[in-house]
């Protein structure tokens, strides 16, 4: 999760690329984004789970039209394993929103991966679902693709520069652009 960016006395600099971003010499203020994706994480395979389980005990309403999407609805929200699941899928949609409103899809999208595999394992333990070797391993070849693509996220080159010239003038070391307003403007005439 931590980006590592080598600085002008060839030291390297332990921080997250979102505090980097912003300019912020406080490594902690980037700790959000994997609180926030762990939480996601988390949410949406219990969600999954629970959704799976409640929705297994689902019986096919008899009714035809408006009766049965009544019918089907009060089977939905009368059941405790479904509403439990809606309610974590929306968890796990808050924090995923969240996150993408401060860090690229590039890195959210793979850092929610690990959500596959806890979903494969609490589906074995609580809804005691087979799952083959062969599954497994597709399971964390994907796991270990998307990890591949998360240790590689950079900060762009523009925001870098950006938070890089944001810290010196923030210490003093350059001077900022004075800017002409209207009335320098305007020719002595």
């Amino acid at each position: 999760m931590f980006g590592l960016s080598e600085s002008t006395d060839s030291t390297f600099d332990l921080r997250c690329p979102l505090a980097y971003a912003r300019g912020s010499d406080f490594p902690l203020i980037g700790m959000k984004t994997p609180v926030v994706l762990s939480v996601a994480v988390v949410a949406n395979s219990v969600g999954s789970v629970c959704l799976s389980k409640g929705m297994k005990t689902f019986r096919a309403p008899e009714a035809e039209g408006v009766a049965w999407l009544l019918q089907a609805a009060g089977q939905v929200l009368s059941n405790p394993w479904v509403i439990v699941g809606v309610f974590l899928l929306i968890v796990f949609l808050a924090c995923y929103m969240a996150a993408l409103s401060w860090a690229d899809l590039r890195f959210v999208l793979p850092a929610t991966a690990p959500g596959y595999i806890l979903t494969a394992i609490l589906a074995r333990i609580f809804l005691q679902e087979e799952i083959s070797p062969l599954r497994w391993a597709g399971t964390v070849l994907i796991v270990t693709g998307t990890w591949l693509v998360a240790r590689t996220y950079a900060v762009p080159r523009a925001v870098r520069a950006e938070a890089e010239e944001s810290a010196e003038l923030s210490r003093g070391l350059i001077k900022p652009p004075v800017i002409a307003g209207p009335s320098s403007l305007r020719s002595s005439g």
